[in-house]
């Protein structure tokens, strides 16, 4: 009988991270590319590590895993894996703690300009034919001098305001669990209130999990106080933004644009009326989608497993249950 762990893989990762695998005598792996409920229920009951992207994992499936003691998540959110049956099964979760902090705040300053510069009306305006309308076009506008607000300020956050400081932007940070001394350190200013700022914020960024205490945070109270050139960007989990709500601000001209990288159901409803709403930026939940990352995502997804039974996982790497 083999002494090598099993290892289940839901939905495939980078080739570089399965080479971690193939490397490693200890181990041995299935790989279910596609979410097939019947196959992870008879892998899973006797795997003892798994990876997973952003598929669901209900508790009756970790229940399942009377072996299972690690699930890797292949990114930094967790709110699809039940977190009750994984502590009362001992199940360590751990993430991609150090691989999309690039690639998300990159993301983020795609999504910033491409609103303010008004990307797909002036492209298209070129590409069908109005090339000399374009003094009929609406203006853009520029981030230089302008008021940034991170909202949320770990490592995505921290290498965003690299990004907005190097556009000579004014930054503010809004995280109740740092000190004004730690945000200062990385050239933010701290405020310790979101309601009382955004009336001066020109560009608003989302950088925080899902919960009970973030669901619905940006809703119509709060968006109806906001300045009318306001940009906001949320490239970290739906719900955060209340979609009715920013539909019906953009619609009566509240603020001047949105970028969504997440939605509150995915794929979002083809009735979905910020589908059909021309001030809002939309992608399909890559904001980490770069070949780079995909490596490192891959690799850390399979090197927090393997350094957890080698009893070396890093704790800044595991989610507290």
């Amino acid at each position: 009988m083999s002494d090598k762990k099993k290892i289940l893989i839901i939905q495939n990762i980078h080739p570089a991270g399965i080479k971690l695998l193939d490397n490693n005598p200890n181990f041995k792996y299935e790989i279910i590319e596609e979410v097939d409920l019947k196959k992870i229920k008879n892998e899973i009951k006797d795997c003892d590590g798994l990876s997973i992207r952003t598929a669901k994992l209900p508790g009756e499936l970790i229940n399942l895993g009377k072996k299972l003691k690690i699930i890797s998540r292949h990114g930094v959110g967790y709110d699809n894996i039940d977190l009750q049956s994984s502590k009362k099964n001992g199940v360590t979760i751990a993430i991609t703690a150090t691989s999309n902090a690039v690639a998300v705040a990159e993301h983020v300053m795609f999504m910033v300009l491409s609103i303010s510069k008004r990307k797909n009306m002036y492209d298209d305006s070129v590409k069908s034919g109005n090339f000399n309308e374009r003094n009929k076009l609406p203006k853009t506008i520029e981030i230089w001098n302008k008021n940034m607000l991170i909202v949320g300020f770990g490592r995505i956050g921290q290498c965003l305001i690299k990004r907005c400081l190097g556009f000579e932007m004014n930054v503010f940070v809004y995280d109740p669990f740092l000190s004004k001394d730690q945000i200062e350190s990385f050239g933010g200013k701290k405020v310790d209130s979101l309601s009382d700022v955004v009336k001066y914020i020109d560009v608003i960024s989302l950088h925080m999990p899902l919960n009970n205490e973030t669901k619905n945070m940006i809703n119509y109270d709060l968006l109806k106080t906001m300045k009318k050139n306001c940009i906001i960007i949320n490239a970290a989990r739906g719900g955060i933004i209340n979609e009715i709500d920013l539909n019906k601000a953009l619609n009566e001209n509240l603020i001047f644009g949105a970028g969504l990288d997440v939605f509150e159901i995915e794929p979002p409803k083809k009735d979905n009326l910020l589908l059909k709403n021309d001030k809002v930026f939309l992608s399909p939940h890559t904001a980490a989608f770069t070949e780079e990352c995909m490596i490192r995502m891959g690799k850390e997804t399979i090197q927090n497993i393997i350094d957890f039974f080698d009893k070396k996982l890093d704790n800044s790497k595991i989610v507290k249950l």
